[in-house]
């Protein structure tokens, strides 16, 4: 019977799918450590490879807002960092759709991407990869993009 008990919890987790549950150990381990919790930041740095040109770009995506890379449009929805004290680890959610012109937009990749292991919750496909690597408070002046696209 305490067996039945101490798994019900971790199939609940399960049940989400791996996303999920990586999110909740992460959450878990943040709060385990010291009972701090991961800051929350209002710009996640992302990093995007056009697998086609090779080209490799860096830029910042301002929470709820849409930027966009070749095809793709993505919004940041959350970005969190833990505290100085703790290891170190970002993690975003993440909205990225395909919009080519004269077609309907459609959704590749909806979930948390974590600086720290990027390949744990990859965006898959063909001709892009894209990445998450910090969290910041505010856009800075050199990276804002006029109109929300990445040259």
């Amino acid at each position: 019977m305490a067996e039945e008990i101490s798994q019900k919890p971790i199939h609940r987790c399960l049940r989400f799918g791996k996303n999920t549950a990586w999110l909740l150990f992460f959450i878990g381990s943040v709060s385990a450590a010291s009972g701090a919790c991961a800051e929350v930041f209002g710009v996640a740095v992302l990093q995007a490879l056009d697998k086609v040109t090779a080209r490799v770009s860096t830029f910042e995506v301002p929470i709820n807002a849409t930027v966009k890379f070749g095809t793709l449009e993505i919004m940041a929805r959350i970005c969190d960092k833990r505290p100085p004290e703790e290891a170190p680890e970002s993690a975003a959610f993440l909205d990225i759709w395909e919009a080519r012109p004269g077609e309907p937009a459609i959704s590749v990749y909806r979930g948390w991407m974590f600086a720290s292991s990027p390949a744990l919750a990859a965006m898959e496909h063909p001709v892009y990869d894209v990445w998450v690597l910090d969290c910041k408070t505010a856009p800075s002046a050199s990276d804002a993009s006029p109109k929300g696209k990445v040259e």
